[in-house]
C-alpha cells in the first residue's frame, strides 16, 4: 500500500523539520518528505490544518494480561493505545503472575505480535516483585525486555537494588522506579494533609516516595546505572531530582497527566477513580510538576494506565484498588491543557511523548520523522473538539478520573509501519 500525506504540518524536533508538506509512504517506510510531492496509484490523504508527529511513545502502561484480562488484555490495550494516538508502549511486569523470566517476556513479546501496536515488555527486577532476589535480567533482555521494574512495588533492600543495578550496567538498560516507603505509606489512601483529614482519609505523605527517590538515586550515582523515576508527584521529589541530574547522576523521571491536571481538592467527593499511588498531592505540588515540565527535570509524560473493572472500583474508598486508565485521554488532555494554553510547547510536547521515551527506552527508529525510518506516525487535528466519554472507549476498563471533559486536540490518525491503525478524520 503506498500513502501519500498532503499538506500537513510536518514537526521533527530531532532533525529541526517543522514544515507545511507532504509525506509519501510505502512497503511500511518514510519514502519522501517534502512539499508538492506526487504520486500515482496512491491512497491520497488530505491533512490539511493537522499536525504530523513522530509516533508517540506512552512507556508506563498495564495491560492486566497474564491474569487479570478481565480488566485488559494485551489487544485491548493495545487497540486502546492505537485509538489514544500511540504507536507504542512499556508494559509493565506486574501481572498475575508477573513477567519475572524469559519464557513470560517471550509471551508479551508474542502477544504484542499480534496487536495494533508496538509491545515492549518491562521485565520484573526480582523474582515475584517480592525484591529478595533479583530475576534473570540478562536472558529477559534477549527475549526483548527493554527496561525492568518491580512497578507497583518498591525494592525496599538498598543492597539487593545496588545489586541489580550493577547488572543493569552491564546491559546498559535503565531501572524503573517505583519510588515508595511502604513503612510511611502503610495503610493510606490519599495524600497525607489537613485537607484529607477533614475526609476522614488515611494518609500518604509525600516524604515516602521524596525518601526513596533520594535513597535510589544516591544508589544510582555509586553504581553508574541508569535510574527512570516512575509517576513523580512532589515538589520535594523534584528538589532531590534536579540535584542529581546536577551532579551528573543518569536519572530521567515522568509525570502523569493526572498528577499533573488534578489535585487532592478533587477526592471531595470520594470518586475512587481519582484513587491512585502515589496519590494526588496538592495544588502547589501540582503546579511544581507542569513546571518541572518546561524546566527539563521531568522527561517524559506517561499515562500510568491502570485499568480495573467496575466492580473493583465501586466499593468504599479504603478498599478501591488505587489506578487509574490514560491511553486514551492523556494526548487530549495536555493538548487543551498545557499545548494550546503554552504551558509547554508543541516542540516540548513531542520530546516528553516520544523522543526521550524513545531514548530511556533504546528503541532504535523511533522519535522522529525521516526518510527510510518507518512510518510510526501520530496525527492530531489541534481543532478538534472532543468529550471524554466512557462508553466509546476502546478499553475493556472505565476508571478515568475525566469523565465529561470537553477537550479540544485530539489523535485523527494513528500509523504503524505504515498501516493505518486508528482513523477519526
Amino acid at each position: 500500500m503506498r500513502r501519500l500525506l498532503k499538506n500537513a504540518r510536518i514537526v521533527s524536533p530531532l532533525n529541526k523539520l517543522d514544515l507545511i508538506g507532504d509525506i509519501l509512504i510505502e512497503e511500511g517506510q518514510i519514502m519522501e518528505i517534502g512539499k508538492g510531492l506526487s504520486c500515482d496509484d496512491c491512497e491520497l490523504l488530505d491533512l490539511t490544518r493537522m499536525i504530523i508527529f513522530p509516533g508517540l511513545i506512552d512507556m508506563h502502561v498495564h495491560f492486566r494480561e497474564p491474569g487479570r484480562e478481565e480488566a485488559e488484555d494485551i489487544r485491548s490495550g493495545a487497540k486502546a493505545a492505537a485509538k489514544g494516538g500511540f504507536v507504542a508502549v512499556g508494559m509493565m511486569p506486574n501481572t498475575q503472575p508477573p513477567v519475572d523470566d524469559p519464557l513470560r517476556v517471550r509471551f508479551v513479546v508474542e502477544r504484542g505480535k499480534d496487536s495494533k501496536v508496538y509491545v515492549f515488555p518491562v521485565g520484573a527486577f526480582t523474582k515475584g516483585r517480592e525484591g529478595k532476589e533479583l530475576t534473570e535480567m540478562a536472558l529477559m533482555a534477549a527475549e526483548g525486555a527493554v527496561a525492568f521494574s518491580d512497578d507497583g512495588s518498591p525494592v525496599g533492600d538498598p543492597l539487593i537494588l545496588r545489586r541489580g543495578l550493577e547488572y543493569l550496567l552491564s546491559l546498559d538498560l535503565p531501572y524503573i522506579d517505583h519510588a515508595e516507603d511502604l513503612r510511611l505509606s502503610q495503610g493510606g489512601v490519599a495524600n497525607e494533609s489537613y485537607f484529607t483529614a477533614k475526609l476522614g482519609l488515611r494518609g500518604i505523605p509525600w516524604v515516602s516516595e521524596a525518601s526513596i527517590v533520594a535513597r535510589d538515586l544516591l544508589i544510582s550515582e555509586f553504581t553508574g546505572a541508569k535510574i527512570h523515576i516512575q509517576h513523580v508527584s512532589c515538589k520535594s521529589t523534584l528538589n532531590i531530582i534536579k540535584n542529581a541530574k546536577a551532579r551528573g547522576v543518569r536519572v530521567t523521571a515522568e509525570a502523569t497527566p493526572h498528577h499533573l491536571l488534578l489535585d487532592e481538592t478533587f477526592l471531595s467527593n470520594y470518586n475512587t477513580n481519582f484513587k491512585m499511588n502515589p496519590p494526588l498531592r496538592t495544588r502547589e505540588d501540582r503546579d511544581a510538576l507542569v513546571e518541572g515540565l518546561r524546566s527539563g527535570i521531568i522527561d517524559v509524560i506517561a499515562s500510568d494506565h491502570a485499568p480495573h473493572t467496575k466492580d473493583d472500583k465501586e466499593v468504599e474508598f479504603d478498599a478501591a484498588p488505587f489506578g487509574v486508565i490514560g491511553l486514551e485521554t492523556t494526548v487530549p488532555l495536555i493538548w487543551d491543557k498545557l499545548v494550546s494554553k503554552k504551558k509547554i510547547s508543541i516542540k516540548r510536547f513531542v520530546e516528553l511523548l516520544s523522543i526521550n521515551p524513545a531514548n530511556i527506552l533504546n528503541l532504535k527508529g523511533f522519535g522522529k520523522i525521516e526518510k527510510g525510518l518507518p512510518a510510526n506516525l501520530t496525527v492530531i487535528n489541534p481543532k478538534k473538539e472532543i468529550k471524554i466519554e466512557t462508553e466509546k472507549f476502546a478499553s475493556k476498563s472505565k476508571n478515568t478520573p475525566f469523565e465529561g471533559w470537553k477537550l479540544k486536540g485530539a489523535p485523527v490518525l494513528t500509523f504503524v509501519e505504515g498501516e493505518i491503525v486508528f482513523k477519526a478524520l
